[in-house]
């Protein structure tokens, strides 16, 4: 495997296996904070025993995924030096404010962790409502500096050659190729913060997180539901997954037209590759399935919608879009890969909005908690959706940007660090997050089936 390959391997598993977790950071508090406020509110202990549940599944995933967070700020800096020498001045201030949110995130979760008891009823709620808005503002920072690398802003650049060269000291914030310098100045980290995805990224991903676990929770309980269909806990817990999953499905793909814009606007050759897009047209067709074929460029046996894609990315049935022809080869994406994971996140993201309507149509008929057995047993099935659509959706925004680590920038093979036999540590950090996927495995399942 060349240390390229390698390198990428390395960071696409471990930005895989930490958005999970992440995701989990950001929603479950929620989860929690509910069920106590409910229990405050009405002195229900089954809402009680239901928030304590929750908070030690929170605990556990939040404490692998800080190990798993961790290793990703490690592999920044050792396997894209180069990036973060040019990029690092740039982004710092989102990372540390994620530091930030962190900190906030823990130190409340251990004092609703262990704070049962020992600190007054409300104050412990309120340290409930610190973990989730750690949580919910710590992936956003973490989004926007990624969002960064799609619209990069927020600094110039002065370009020279390079002279009395000192092999020690480094050049700070540089670039070099050949006998040429790139040099960052004029930086404005605020800028660079707000840019021009970082809006769409940020609401895109905090409402995929609330939708995985809220229709992961909602499946869970769904499950046990269907051997105890009037047990009060499953009742309750079902009640206020399928709530949340179920108006955030409804939401997110406001969000998703909102990033279909921006993409259109700022990332066209993303947008053509998600759609197998190859002509550069106006009244551009939506696609649906489909498999693109890179050497013919053409994508086969889709079914097209007429116009349509024009119309959801500039609100005009006839307005140009970029088709993948107009750029050349070595600066396209890899179009399968980037138009598969498209329909596999839009795919599991209609299901579970189909989930969603037609549990609150169930509820309005029934005038009551949608306990069918046809439903619960949909919704179990649902269980792995959200997390799916998550991880195809990563692959859509960091496949889609290829070749590409500075949209326009710089190209991902002139970051990599220079250090040969990357196999080595793509090879042992798979070691080390299969074993943590076994620990957690074991650790939920004991935690979910205490349920019973």
């Amino acid at each position: 495997m060349e240390d390229l390959l390698a390198a990428r391997a390395q960071m696409a598993m471990s930005l895989a296996f930490h958005i999970i977790f992440a995701s989990v950071g950001i929603a479950m508090p929620l989860f929690m904070v509910i069920a106590e406020g409910m229990w405050l509110k009405t002195k229900d202990e089954t809402y009680l025993t239901l928030a304590k549940k929750w908070s030690k599944g929170t605990a556990i995933m939040f404490a692998v995924g800080a190990v798993s967070g961790t290793v990703l700020s490690f592999e920044l800096g050792l396997l894209w030096p180069t990036f973060m020498a040019y990029a690092g001045p740039i982004i710092g201030m989102p990372f540390s404010l994620e530091g930030l949110a962190f900190f906030v995130e823990a130190i409340f979760l251990g004092i609703y962790l262990y704070g049962w008891d020992r600190v007054p009823k409300k104050a412990h709620w309120f340290a409930g409502v610190m973990v989730l808005l750690g949580g919910t503002f710590s992936g956003i920072f973490v989004v926007t500096a990624n969002a960064w690398m799609n619209t990069p802003v927020g600094f110039s650049i002065v370009e020279g050659k390079v002279t009395n060269i000192d092999p020690i000291a480094a050049v700070p914030s540089a670039y070099i190729t050949n006998a040429w310098v790139s040099k960052v100045t004029n930086i404005d980290p605020i800028a660079a913060m707000l840019n021009p995805s970082s809006f769409s990224q940020a609401l895109h991903m905090t409402l995929a997180a609330f939708l995985a676990v809220g229709f992961a929770v909602a499946g869970i309980h769904a499950y046990f539901l269907r051997r105890d269909p009037d047990n009060p806990f499953h009742r309750k817990a079902f009640a206020i997954a399928l709530c949340v999953g179920g108006v955030v499905a409804l939401l997110q793909p406001i969000s998703g037209d909102i990033s279909a814009k921006r993409l259109a606007k700022h990332q066209p050759v993303k947008l053509a590759a998600m759609e197998g897009q190859w002509e550069t047209e106006r009244g551009a067709p939506l696609r649906i399935g489909g498999i693109p074929d890179e050497e013919a460029e053409v994508t086969r046996y889709a079914i097209e919608i007429p116009k349509a894609l024009s119309f959801l990315a500039h609100f005009d049935f006839n307005a140009e879009i970029m088709g993948l022809k107009d750029v050349p080869p070595e600066d396209r994406p890899p179009v399968a890969i980037v138009h598969f994971a498209f329909q596999i996140m839009v795919a599991c993201g209609m299901v579970m909005i189909v989930a969603g309507i037609l549990g609150g149509w169930l509820a309005w008929r029934q005038k009551g908690l949608p306990v069918n057995s046809w439903y619960l047993r949909f919704v179990s099935y649902c269980t792995p959706l959200g997390f799916i659509a998550i991880e195809a959706g990563w692959t859509v925004t960091e496949v889609g940007r290829q070749p590409w680590v500075i949209y326009g920038y710089m190209r991902t093979a002139e970051a990599v660090t220079p250090m040969p036999h990357l196999v080595v540590p793509f090879i042992g950090f798979t070691v080390l997050y299969i074993f943590l996927s076994i620990i957690v495995v074991i650790l939920m399942r004991r935690q979910i089936f205490q349920f019973e």
